[in-house]
């Protein structure tokens, strides 16, 4: 058997991959692979990198620079100007990332779901039910971010930062197995809740960024780019931070998962369905016509 024949049984085979990925101290391999990103050895990353693209098909074509000291410089890497557009129409919220539809579609009362089969209350998510109310009868949509995947996300249209709310919880991995498995994941992992209001209108716009497995932070601009999101503590933090359509709002320092929520008289963008691929820019939701109406001219 050669070694790539041996590789993808490892990464297809359910069982094996769900023990490698979540029946280890999460925990402790998440603070390791934060430390070891952190590492400033050329040699040592580009070692690194070798490996990583034996597993995942790592596409570093559209970055600034392929040269990085850093694992972390990897992960977090800029892009090429130009490399990811924003789709200009004030009717149509950008895709944030890029990442694989892992699940989208109404929201059903306040309820959402993770896989087929596996809902959980938006309350739970959220950490707060009159906002998961807000939300009721809207439509969501759940973006997976892989780890050779561009990791930082971006404002999907124009809009203010109103709250940020940082929930404690697990490093569960979100790839699809595990949400096959783990019911209630997204809920159980650390997240953080931003709230929004899509300037123009002031509908709501809720993204949830969901740290997983070797996830070693989140960052946010409308904070303070050095913060982790742990440093806020449990109390929900007011700011009143603008971003304009496309610029940078943070970034991840590995995969994960970022979830989109948006209020009665959004649909999906046509082609957007679960198992698609999407690049930041790319147009995630649309407001329906009765919506549309009340955009200002």
């Amino acid at each position: 058997m050669g070694l790539a024949t041996l590789r993808d049984r490892l990464l297809l085979n359910e069982d094996l991959n769900f023990l490698l990925t979540n029946r280890i101290p999460r925990h402790a391999a998440t603070r390791f692979v934060g430390w070891y990103s952190r590492i400033r050895s050329p040699w040592l990353t580009r070692l690194t990198l070798v490996v990583w693209r034996w597993f995942t098909p790592l596409d570093l074509s559209d970055a600034q620079t392929t040269r990085f000291d850093s694992l972390q410089a990897c992960f977090t890497r800029a892009l090429k100007p130009g490399a990811r557009v924003f789709d200009p129409d004030a009717t149509v919220v950008c895709s944030p990332s890029d990442g694989i539809v892992g699940a989208c579609g109404r929201i059903e009362g306040t309820q959402v779901f993770q896989a087929k089969g596996f809902p959980y209350a938006l309350a739970d998510l959220l950490g707060s039910e009159e906002l998961a109310r807000q939300h009721a009868q809207g439509t969501y949509v759940t973006l997976r971010l892989t780890s050779a995947m561009y990791h930082r996300f971006h404002a999907p249209a124009d809009l203010m930062v109103q709250r940020v709310r940082y929930l404690s919880g697990d490093t569960w991995n979100v790839n699809p197995i595990a949400l096959k498995r783990v019911e209630r994941l997204f809920c159980k992992n650390e997240r953080a809740v931003i709230e929004t209001r899509l300037q123009g209108n002031h509908d709501r716009l809720t993204l949830v960024p969901v740290a997983a497995i070797l996830v070693a932070s989140i960052r946010l601009h409308a904070l303070d780019v050095v913060r982790h999101i742990r440093e806020l503590g449990r109390q929900p933090v007011d700011v009143d931070h603008a971003h304009p359509r496309g610029e940078e709002m943070g970034w991840f320092e590995h995969g994960s998962t970022i979830i989109v929520l948006a209020p009665p008289g959004f649909e999906l963008a046509p082609g957007v369905g679960t198992g698609v691929e999407l690049r930041a820019g790319q147009p995630l939701l649309r407001r329906g016509d009765a919506a549309a109406e009340r955009v200002p001219v």
